[in-house]
């Protein structure tokens, strides 16, 4: 894997027929899909593939399939975060065992950690890794974020690669941007896909986006605009994006309407299962005649 890591890597779902078998077939079309848009590596187990609501056993079974199918061709990072130091260790020997390029790693997600306990644990985590790290910020769900001072801590062990942001604060995004603009090799994404060509225009390497699932050419195109300072193309793949941010992932009335509108347009598409793992359960009729209109107000020839 080159560094540092650049362009549009797709958070990938992990397609389920219940909460404790992968649909395999609809995982390789996943991933023929995606590649065949153009993007520049894969993400598993992060929140958008349900790591979390998934057992041990099955997250080392998607690492297992997923490296089987794209068989070297993409650089392949595996999701390693949990509450238990012993398990994300664990889980990373599985992906370094599988050919896993790089790990990445969320804080634990139950004890709020104060700041130099965080880096403490990155500290005693890091050493113990057999891949490289990517830092992964995600404040609703883990309680604590990341100081950018407490990443440039962390990343002075050389196997701290990069950071993936999902706070939705672009504030706090130029902050650690700047914390970290002497790392020349340290890649910097961008999980919420609305901020991406603006990030990107402004000099981060690109985006971990959700919606890269279901249309991988559009994020890849509109990340090559913004990297290119393409301001018309920017704007005209902008909207699109914004588009897909109002009516796919805004049907229903939960804060899992993100996911269930992904995994339900990619059944859609007839790439992959639209199960969910346990607590949550896909769309019914309803809603899926909702997305399903979504799709169908969607124009993407440009």
């Amino acid at each position: 894997m080159k560094k540092p890591l650049y362009g549009i890597i797709p958070p990938l779902v992990t397609p389920l027929i219940d909460n404790d078998r992968i649909d395999i077939e609809g995982l390789e079309r996943l991933i023929e899909h995606v590649i065949a848009g153009g993007v520049h590596g894969i993400f598993i187990l992060g929140t958008t593939g349900e790591a979390q609501s998934l057992s041990f056993t099955l997250r080392a079974e998607m690492i297992k399939l997923t490296s089987r199918i794209v068989k070297g061709r993409l650089p392949l990072l595996v999701g390693i975060s949990d509450t238990s130091i012993v398990d994300s260790v664990n889980l990373a020997k599985t992906a370094a065992n599988f050919g896993a390029d790089a790990l990445v790693s969320a804080p634990p997600y139950y004890f709020a950690t104060g700041q130099p306990e965080l880096a403490e644990f990155y500290e005693s985590l890091i050493p113990e890794l057999p891949l490289p790290i990517f830092l992964y910020n995600m404040p609703t769900h883990t309680k604590v974020s990341f100081a950018p001072s407490t990443i440039r801590r962390i990343a002075q062990n050389p196997k701290v690669i990069g950071f993936k942001d999902s706070s939705a604060n672009g504030a706090y995004f130029q902050a650690v941007m700047y914390e970290m603009k002497e790392h020349e090799n340290f890649s910097i994404f961008v999980g919420p896909e609305e901020m991406t060509a603006e990030v990107v225009l402004l000099g981060a390497n690109g985006g971990v986006n959700g919606g890269a699932n279901m249309f991988p050419k559009l994020y890849v195109d509109l990340f090559n605009a913004a990297r290119e300072k393409d301001m018309e193309r920017v704007s005209l793949l902008h909207n699109k994006v914004m588009q897909i941010s109002s009516s796919i992932y805004s049907i229903g009335s939960f804060g899992s309407s993100y996911l269930k509108g992904v995994k339900c347009t990619l059944s859609l598409l007839g790439i992959c299962n639209d199960f969910l793992a346990s607590p949550f359960n896909k769309f019914g009729d309803e809603h899926r005649k909702k997305i399903k209109d979504a799709l169908d107000a969607l124009d993407l020839n440009y």
